[in-house]
């Protein structure tokens, strides 16, 4: 399919202005997929808030430029899908991570998170980080666990006299 000059420059703004809202990139090769698996990919990513295109390499480049996603323009070669991750950096990973369990034919090329281009074996790395509710949970405990501890350390002499008082009627109980 030809693209006029307009149309190629709509996709390259496009493009560039999703690129530049999002946290982190991820190029996939997705020959071989049926249209019906890609669909419901797409269907997934959305639900994911995950953005995915499939555009021209050359397209993809120019629409990279200037954005934190420069790094990854020499992986962009063969038939790739392009998945932006808006709300959390690990979103795309965890989609691409889930689809291929099921089709092995979608193969990570590259990853691209703040100016840093990862290899593809990262790709668990990047699904797995906590996102930002779990970050937030996480942090909560741990702020927490010094002022548990202090609590039960200050609580521990009075616990431990009840527990001699205690031991000691039932001493004198059992002895009468």
């Amino acid at each position: 399919m030809a693209l006029n000059l307009e149309s190629k420059k709509a996709i390259v703004s496009e493009v560039n202005q999703v690129a530049g809202q999002s946290l982190s990139l991820i190029a996939a090769e997705y020959s071989g997929i049926t249209v019906e698996r890609i669909t419901q990919f797409r269907k997934s990513a959305r639900e994911a808030e995950v953005d995915v295109r499939v555009v021209r390499n050359t397209l993809a480049r120019r629409a990279l430029e200037g954005t934190q996603f420069a790094c990854i323009q020499e992986k962009l070669v063969g038939p790739l899908l392009l998945a932006f991750s808006k709300k959390h950096p690990g979103a795309a990973a965890r989609l691409i991570k889930e689809f291929v369990k099921e089709n092995e034919q979608l193969k990570v090329k590259a990853l691209a998170l703040e100016n840093q281009l990862l290899p593809p074996q990262a790709l668990d790395t990047l699904a797995n980080l906590p996102t930002a509710e779990e970050g937030i949970a996480l942090l909560m405990s741990v702020m927490k666990a010094p002022m548990g501890k202090l609590v039960r350390t200050i609580a521990e002499p009075h616990a431990r006299l009840v527990r001699t008082l205690a031991a000691i009627r039932d001493k004198m109980q059992s002895a009468a």
